[in-house]
């Protein structure tokens, strides 16, 4: 992901992103389900790295393999690249805690974006507390071993139904985490920077009480010009 990509996802909301991926025709891109364990103030962006998980059989689950030095999950967390966000595949189960505090603290350490389950995680208030954006469903404390197996790293996912490749771009806000598809982030990104822009001086014009009629979205030639007349003079301050 180019880094002016990067920056101008921050500077948008997922709900945006959704709005230039449905003109596209892609509906479901919105990992559902998901929420910030503790918002950061800022969005989290970053390539998709993808862990994914499996139904746990109990023959292969015991305690014990977290010995492995080849265990999976904990071989993600090493693995996975700076500015990368982790995006775990955990089959929508929160029951068992698909990361705990320790491991998501070496994550921030080695530099990753960010990290998502569309389970839950244990330790949630020290994650919380930790500097790395986290998004999950809700707290859990079983051990993932209890209902899976991390079995798969970096290859295609489903997460809280949305469709994850690695690279993925993925963005989350204080609501939510979406899913752009790599080879069109940078136009979406450059679109949806012109759709904040005017999403702003929308809301201006509606604050002073204005009608949604013809302005959003804007089909009178005079809102047009009165936008563009509102962005000259933005741009000149």
């Amino acid at each position: 992901m180019k880094e002016s990509t990067k920056v101008k996802f921050q500077h948008v909301s997922v709900a945006t992103i959704a709005t230039a991926l449905y003109k596209r025709g892609l509906r479901h891109q919105v990992i559902q389900g998901v929420h910030p364990v503790g918002w950061k103030g800022a969005n989290m962006v970053g390539p998709a790295f993808t862990l994914r998980y499996m139904p746990a059989r109990e023959d292969r689950n015991g305690i014990e393999v977290f010995r492995d030095p080849e265990h999976k999950q904990r071989v993600a967390i090493e693995t996975c690249p700076k500015g990368h966000v982790l995006v775990m595949d955990s089959r929508k189960q929160a029951d068992a805690a698909s990361a705990g505090d320790i491991l998501i603290t070496r994550l921030m350490k080695r530099g990753a974006g960010g990290v998502v389950t569309d389970g839950g995680f244990r330790d949630a208030m020290k994650i919380a507390a930790l500097e790395i954006p986290a998004y999950h469903t809700r707290p859990s404390s079983p051990t993932n071993l209890t209902n899976n197996e991390a079995i798969a790293i970096n290859e295609p996912i489903g997460c809280g139904d949305a469709p994850v490749f690695p690279g993925d771009a993925i963005v989350g806000d204080a609501d939510c985490v979406i899913v752009v598809p790599a080879e069109i982030a940078e136009e979406v990104a450059d679109e949806c920077i012109e759709m904040t822009a005017y999403e702003e001086f929308v809301l201006e014009q509606v604050e002073s009480g204005d009608t949604v009629i013809g302005l959003y979205p804007c089909t009178k030639d005079e809102n047009r010009r009165a936008f563009d007349a509102w962005l000259a003079a933005r741009d000149d301050t």
